[in-house]
């Protein structure tokens, strides 16, 4: 099932950035993409949220920020308090309005960083779901003027939440973000993620970055905090979730276009790090349909 771009629509002429606010019955399960960032509060809904290849349960109250063109849908399976509404609040900015003020506010720098984050997805802990969750609702109730600072109060609060958890795997978003500065580390991720399906050659890697095979493995290890090993198997593991999710090819199909020879050895290495089975993850994404 292949994603659907959406489109969000201009900014009013009064506004730099869109809420939607509207009681809801229902979220539809749609798998759609759009080129601005997304910040979803869920109230009373209990289901699944997929956000790339990352497919999690949600409840009570859930806060996630999506990444420009991170395909992403919820499927609710009932509100947790029958009595009371599914309440939801989605806020959509784009990159273009961010940068902008980022421009002419060096203090917000925070932001920044917070939106690379954002591009594989970020899931915030309950706790913090719930300290922003009033501020959120209020701003509907807020003037147009109002409402952008109270907006940028709630963003810059969560820049400061370092336990926000990243959905989706470095394949579907892009490598993970680095130091952009960092040519040497550029150069490796662009050769692992090129030729992912392929082994390792740790020695031409270590080439690219200007390092012996020692110093390379201790430098990757520190930047990407796994090893050159484990780095590729979460490729190989994000582009099999890609390809179970957007293609009713068989697995052992997909497991050889990603690299593994074994079945059996693909099927553990997709268990440990999705925690899941393959079959398992496809059904777990397509039930909501």
């Amino acid at each position: 099932m292949r994603p659907v771009r959406e489109y969000v629509g201009d900014p009013t002429a009064a506004a730099s950035w869109h809420l939607l606010a509207s009681p809801q019955t229902e979220i539809p399960f749609e798998w759609h993409y759009h080129p601005e960032y997304e910040l979803t509060l869920t109230i009373n809904a209990r289901g699944q949220r997929f956000v790339g290849d990352s497919a999690a349960e949600f409840g009570a109250c859930d806060l996630v920020l999506i990444g420009a063109n991170l395909p992403h849908a919820w499927s609710v399976h009932d509100r947790l308090d029958r009595r009371s509404p599914l309440t939801l609040r989605v806020c959509w900015f784009s990159q273009a309005r961010l940068d902008h003020l980022l421009a002419g506010c060096p203090e917000l720098a925070s932001l920044a960083r917070l939106c690379a984050r954002a591009a594989r997805g970020l899931a915030f802990p309950a706790s913090v779901a719930q300290r922003q969750r009033d501020a959120i609702l209020k701003l509907a109730e807020l003037s147009e003027a109002r409402r952008l600072p109270a907006l940028l109060d709630v963003l810059i609060q969560l820049a400061e939440e370092s336990e926000a958890c990243e959905l989706a795997s470095g394949h579907y978003a892009g490598w993970v973000q680095t130091d952009p500065h960092n040519e040497r580390l550029t150069r490796v991720l662009a050769q692992l993620h090129e030729h992912f399906a392929e082994p390792a050659d740790i020695a031409d890697l270590a080439a690219r970055a200007a390092l012996s095979v020692g110093a390379f493995h201790r430098f990757f290890r520190r930047h990407m905090r796994m090893t050159v090993t484990a780095y590729v198997a979460h490729l190989r593991v994000g582009r099999a979730c890609q390809a179970l999710i957007e293609s009713e090819r068989p697995i052992g199909v997909i497991a050889a276009e990603v690299g593994y020879a074994n079945l059996a050895h693909f099927n553990r290495q997709f268990r440990a790090i999705r925690g899941t089975t393959p079959r398992e993850f496809r059904a777990r994404f397509r039930a909501p349909r």
